[in-house]
């Protein structure tokens, strides 16, 4: 089996405000190695259950956060941006027999995560695809899915594990904290990371083509902007239409196209 991992942080065990996140703070260093940790445990669960090449993606801020001595023998990791517009799933194509998702968070407008967003948190108040608020896990698992990769794992809060059940029932989730407020409440960590390895051990089993998102033969977007300023600018990205003052409107029958816009007008 091939498999592409898509690491983000701000779904990792323990991690609940920005400093933690972000490269030069104090606090980062430990979040980092959590990071790196839990998508060890997915790598090593993928390998347990066959997955004989891994692609992992470090999908957060710079893109250079995962400690990759620290992976499994023969992983491949991307680090940094290519600027390809399929962003956290870059490289991902029909290839891949299943895709999984680590340290993923809920999405912007959501109160289930302290650090909750899609995207650029500065920029997106929310987005909502074909009238469901849209995460960062659907905005590319509906990628995926139009080139029928399954999505077999996702690890995160709470929230967004209880989301995903509701999308495909079929996806192995594992919540490692949960959000209250600005606080959250997080299992302890090498809890979490056993967890993660056998969820990722599992959720290979199985007939996987269960585990696809659907697609669509209209793609609606409603993206709203933290500021006028950035929804008027959006507007002019070719079928972009504004709704009012702080928000977009784009529709297409294409799914790469609502990944290209993203990438033009999220800057």
């Amino acid at each position: 089996m091939k498999i592409y991992i898509s690491a983000d942080i701000e779904g990792v065990c323990g991690s609940t405000h920005w400093d933690e996140t972000e490269k030069g703070k104090a606090d980062y260093d430990e979040f980092k190695k959590q990071m790196t940790s839990e998508v060890a445990a997915a790598c090593k669960g993928a390998m347990a259950a066959g997955a004989k090449e891994i692609v992992v993606q470090d999908a957060h801020g710079t893109g250079r956060n995962i400690i990759a001595k620290e992976l499994p023998d023969g992983v491949k990791l991307i680090r940094g941006w290519s600027g390809h517009p399929n962003a956290m799933v870059q490289e991902l194509d029909k290839t891949f027999d299943a895709l999984m998702f680590v340290g993923y968070h809920s999405h912007a407008g959501s109160g289930d995560n302290p650090m909750a967003h899609t995207m650029r948190g500065s920029y997106v108040d929310y987005l909502k695809i074909n009238d469901h608020y849209a995460s960062e896990f659907l905005l590319h698992g509906l990628l995926a899915a139009t080139m029928m990769v399954p999505v077999t794992l996702l690890t995160g809060d709470d929230e967004l594990c209880k989301h995903v059940k509701n999308i495909n029932i079929n996806i192995t989730t594992v919540a490692v904290k949960e959000g209250i407020g600005d606080s959250t409440i997080n299992l302890h960590p090498k809890e979490a990371i056993e967890k993660i390895w056998q969820g990722a051990e599992s959720a290979l089993k199985g007939d996987l083509t269960k585990c696809i998102l659907p697609t669509y033969n209209e793609y609606k977007v409603e993206l709203r902007f933290k500021k006028h300023q950035q929804a008027y600018d959006a507007s002019f990205y070719p079928g972009c239409k504004l709704i009012d003052s702080q928000t977009i409107s784009f529709e297409t029958k294409d799914y790469f196209e609502v990944m290209r816009m993203m990438h033009f007008v999220i800057k």
